[in-house]
């Protein structure tokens, strides 16, 4: 299969506004050549360390910029955080994802903490992702010998809609963040964010830099603003969930081997439109009650989701790792 890294956004946003049926007929034909019998891995994902952040992330009911701010909670430790990894093993995870709210790593007892946390949980035979803000290649590699699978540092938006989301940190850093990650080995899960007042060219300028990385992430999250109270995005009116399948389906296209993970957001997301993002071709789905510090649907009703669309879920862990 043909991996393209030269994409023009001229290119990404044609496909962008193209009729849907077209769109999701390409789509198709990428997705069931790379992901033959269509497995869906579960992701689960816990906030470690919460609030308090030193960014002012506009979205983002984390950041002490912000009236939202969730500080107040205590940084998790080791074993709470392995216990719950147990528990969304034996609830059908495939990938345990932990977050910091933090600006960067600190080294010291937190960062040697995530050391421990990682090994645990490949341990217990689950795929280990962290996301933390940007590290150094010290950090990185000290994170790729504990074992780690993924590290996850999403762009957010496009070049040009960048500063009108985030001002404490360059878009240039987190291109200089991904970039160690990958010199440390670890794969890269990277992806944004729709419906932050953006235009479909701004959608179109973010697919376009993940696109053109070379290699593609492995994983590329697509988020739905969650609009909460506090925040300075409060206000943006609810996502037209067509424009998510638009955003998935492009996503495939363009980076046919990556996981595209259905993210944030998608508690607000019907049945069915959960399921046409699945044929867009989304191949993961974060499991489970909360995503850091939003909802998400329950274990239950994801259950009978993936059962209604006929797929099948990636490995068991808890299989591969018994208890």
């Amino acid at each position: 299969m043909t991996h393209r890294h030269d994409w023009t956004r001229a290119e990404i946003q044609a496909l962008l506004e193209a009729p849907l049926m077209e769109l999701l007929w390409q789509a198709q034909q990428v997705h069931r050549q790379a992901n033959p019998g269509y497995r869906v891995q579960l992701a689960s994902l816990l906030s470690v360390k919460t609030g308090g952040c030193e960014e002012d992330c506009a979205y983002c009911p984390q950041s002490m910029h912000h009236s939202a701010d969730v500080s107040g909670r205590p940084e998790l430790e080791v074993e709470p955080v392995l216990a719950r990894a147990r528990a969304a093993r034996q609830a059908g995870a495939h990938r345990f994802c932990m977050g910091w709210a933090w600006r960067e790593i600190r080294d010291g007892a937190p960062f040697e903490a995530m050391l421990q946390m990682v090994r645990g949980v490949r341990a217990l035979g689950l795929e280990a992702c962290v996301t933390a803000g940007m590290l150094s290649d010290a950090q990185a590699a000290r994170l790729a010998e504990a074992g780690l699978t993924a590290y996850n540092h999403n762009l957010d938006t496009s070049p040009e809609h960048y500063a009108r989301i985030i001002s404490t940190r360059t878009y240039q850093e987190r291109l200089e963040t991904l970039a160690r990650v990958r010199r440390a080995g670890v794969t890269v899960c990277c992806g944004g964010i729709i419906g932050m007042g953006e235009a479909l060219s701004d959608r179109a300028g973010l697919l376009e830099v993940l696109a053109n990385l070379d290699p593609h992430p492995e994983s590329v999250p697509i988020n739905a603003l969650v609009a909460v109270e506090g925040t300075p995005l409060q206000e943006q009116p609810p996502l037209d969930p067509l424009e998510l399948v638009r955003m998935v389906a492009t996503a495939r296209i363009l980076m046919p081997s990556s996981r595209v993970r259905l993210s944030a957001g998608r508690e607000q997301l019907s049945r069915e439109a959960q399921i046409l993002c699945l044929l867009a071709g989304a191949d993961s789905i974060f499991y489970g009650d909360t995503l850091l510090t939003t909802g998400n649907p329950d274990v239950a009703a994801d259950q009978a989701l993936l059962a209604a669309a006929g797929v099948t879920v990636e490995g068991a862990a808890a299989a591969l790792c018994p208890a």
